[in-house]
């Protein structure tokens, strides 16, 4: 028997992969890991390739994919399916959300910089406001 066909401890993969056992426990409750079993004292037991599953989930993350959209892929891959069309599609939505965010962020930018460059000091409280340099009408 080789060393990889013994399954690995919960310990194990943590220590393998650097995630914590909470996340390694998250992701087995979403259905992203299955554990192959478990040992006679109630320890999770995990096939080597849960680290490759691991390192998917994680880089996957790191590109803004949720873990519900990482799910869906995963259950593509476990169908015995090559899953990267699915993958650059929800990369490309991801990307036209960025977009839409980056343009949102230049407009309030915009108004800040005009907001700041009107920026006149009152000396005293008026009645019915609260800061008038953010209250007063937009003139563009």
């Amino acid at each position: 028997m080789l060393i990889q066909d013994k399954p690995l401890l919960i310990g194990q993969v943590t220590a393998l992969s650097g995630i914590p056992i909470r996340t390694i426990r998250y992701y087995e409750s979403l259905g992203l890991l299955q554990s192959a079993g478990r040992t006679e004292g109630g320890f999770r037991q995990f096939s080597h390739d849960v680290l490759t599953r691991l390192s998917f989930i994680k880089r996957a993350q790191s590109l803004g994919l949720s873990l519900e959209e990482i799910g869906e892929i995963l259950n593509v891959h476990d169908r015995g399916e090559l899953p990267c069309g699915e993958v650059k599609e929800k990369l490309e939505e991801k990307l036209a959300q960025i977009d839409h965010q980056v343009k949102q962020l230049l407009t309030l930018r915009a108004e800040l910089n005009g907001l700041l460059s009107g920026w006149e000091d009152f000396p005293a409280q008026h009645e019915d406001t609260i800061c008038p340099n953010i209250q007063k009408e937009k003139h563009w």
